[in-house]
């Protein structure tokens, strides 16, 4: 038996990707073999499959980061045939053959068992972007963050991780400011519950001031460079900042000022490494009060065989929300 799958390949230094036949002995080691029913498109898996950024650190390389679907059979007693199951980030994608194939085999201990509030194609409407999303939640209000210490900004508003950022902050009762680029997308980011929306355009990112005015109880940064560096200049005393993305630049220029004077927290995530007890409960809230059921809702669905053509919308900042895969015919 022989099955679909979006490949990734590479050859005297340039990258290809396309639709090949694969059968299950070809499928990467792992205790937990899963007909894949959805996955979803993260601007991780663009740059993965086009080559435009150096993401796959092994080829052959099934694409997609993120799975869901139902147990075919383990070897794990955890799981069991007929489960319904999630698997996102690890090596999945990007080391390990991923979720654009109809078979995937994963281990055990990279594998989630679905949030009974959760269809298969809600937990991919969530995906990667969303599980990063909910984690920086998690951890900034772990770190202090509450509604009544005043507005929390996230840039890269429109994208996967920023629209589920929003509604989930906004669900939690913060004043949200939606910070984006696209001029077009106010009504969306209100739909969304933001209480402002800010455009980039309007933030003079050449004159960034160790210490600006002090605006933020909150941030949420997924594009990195200068736009991260201002927010770190215009945070509030105690306030707490996700650094989640690099879509603009991996580059971050600042003073220590915010960080004593301030007290500013700046906080890492890593949705890749993240330990499982952690993963697992921040997949339960997303079932939960974080589910983002809005963009659950408005998720663009694709066809398999449609995926090569959303790839160019990711790395042209067209796409607003999320994209899920149907993976079955």
């Amino acid at each position: 038996m022989t099955f679909n799958a979006y490949l990734i390949q590479q050859a005297e230094g340039k990258i290809s990707a396309g639709f090949v036949d694969m059968s299950e002995d070809q499928l990467d080691p792992g205790e937990v073999t899963i007909a894949v029913a959805y996955s979803g498109v993260n601007y991780k898996d663009a740059l993965a499959a086009t080559g435009a950024g150096r993401i796959i650190r092994r080829f052959p390389c099934v694409g997609g980061v993120d799975l869901a679907g139902t147990v075919v059979k383990s070897a794990d007693p955890a799981f069991a045939p007929g489960d319904q199951v999630l698997a996102t980030s690890y090596d999945i994608g990007v080391a390990h053959h991923g979720g654009f194939a109809e078979t995937a085999r994963v281990p055990a201990a990279w594998t989630i068992k679905l949030p009974p509030g959760l269809s298969l194609r809600d937990a991919m409407a969530i995906g990667t972007a969303g599980f990063t999303a909910g984690l920086a939640v998690v951890r900034m209000e772990h770190d202090g963050l509450k509604p009544e210490n005043g507005p929390v900004v996230v840039s890269g508003a429109t994208g996967g991780v920023g629209s589920i950022a929003v509604e989930i902050l906004a669900k939690r009762g913060y004043q949200v400011h939606a910070l984006t680029g696209k001029a077009d997308a106010s009504d969306y980011l209100k739909q969304l519950g933001a209480s402002a929306v800010v455009l980039r355009s309007s933030l003079d990112l050449g004159k960034i001031k160790a210490l600006d005015k002090a605006q933020w109880a909150g941030a949420v940064d997924n594009l990195g460079g200068d736009v991260l560096s201002w927010m770190t200049s215009t945070m509030q005393i105690d306030g707490t900042l996700a650094s989640i993305g690099l879509a603009a630049s991996m580059e971050y220029k600042t003073t220590v000022a915010p960080f004593i004077l301030r007290g500013v927290s700046l906080l890492g995530i890593d949705s890749v490494n993240c330990r499982m007890p952690v993963r697992a409960a921040v997949w339960r809230r997303l079932d939960s009060d974080l589910k983002p059921d809005h963009v659950i809702a408005q998720a663009r669905e694709i066809a398999l065989r449609e995926l090569p053509g959303v790839f160019e919308d990711f790395l042209q900042a067209r796409v607003k929300g999320r994209v899920v895969v149907r993976i079955q015919p």
